[in-house]
């Protein structure tokens, strides 16, 4: 039988090219389209967990797969938008924060992997994560949101708030990881 939440981790990850490809469709729809595809994938990224845990099929493919899922849905986003300017100035500052924060943690986990040593995700990460989602679509969104909505400032705003997040629950990972690496 087939998991239901490792099949919705790897439809986040097959959702990735067509957010990609919304960046080349011309027009305002356009934002739209990538945006409803990243929303997509942000509640696959809800639902494989919540799935998972009720109904406990949680596996050691989804338990790598997850964030894994996560940190290719963020980088692709974050690099897109860089590249099409919707994100700039400053605020590449923070894309770049999280995004070396994701590759850090990825290695720290895999050298604590070696060691036999668990690192699970916080909360705080957990609440990082959705509040990523949450400024990358609003980013996604950006020029083509209502006048009454300014999603650019929204979206910055929310961006700064995660890249902080990602710099505390950064930390954290290092300090657990320093703690086994000089045992």
């Amino acid at each position: 039988m087939y998991n239901l939440a490792n099949i919705l981790t790897f439809s986040r990850i097959l959702m990735i090219p067509l957010i990609v490809g919304s960046f080349y469709l011309p027009g305002d729809k356009a934002y739209w389209i990538g945006f409803a595809i990243f929303t997509a994938a942000g509640i696959t990224d809800f639902l494989d967990g919540y799935i998972a845990r009720k109904y406990e099929m949680t596996s050691a493919l989804g338990k790598f797969m997850d964030p894994i899922a996560d940190k290719l849905l963020i980088a692709a986003a974050l690099l897109m938008m860089v590249a099409f300017h919707r994100i700039e100035g400053l605020a590449v500052i923070a894309a770049v924060v999280i995004l070396c924060r994701e590759f850090a943690v990825s290695g720290l986990r895999e050298f604590l992997a070696d060691l036999k040593v668990s690192v699970p995700v916080s909360y705080l990460a957990k609440w990082k994560t959705t509040l990523q989602i949450i400024a990358l679509g609003f980013l996604l969104v950006g020029e083509a949101s209502p006048d009454i909505i300014n999603a650019v400032i929204i979206g910055n705003i929310c961006l700064w708030v995660a890249a902080i997040l990602t710099l505390y629950t950064g930390y954290d990972y290092l300090k657990v990881g320093l703690r086994h690496m000089m045992e």
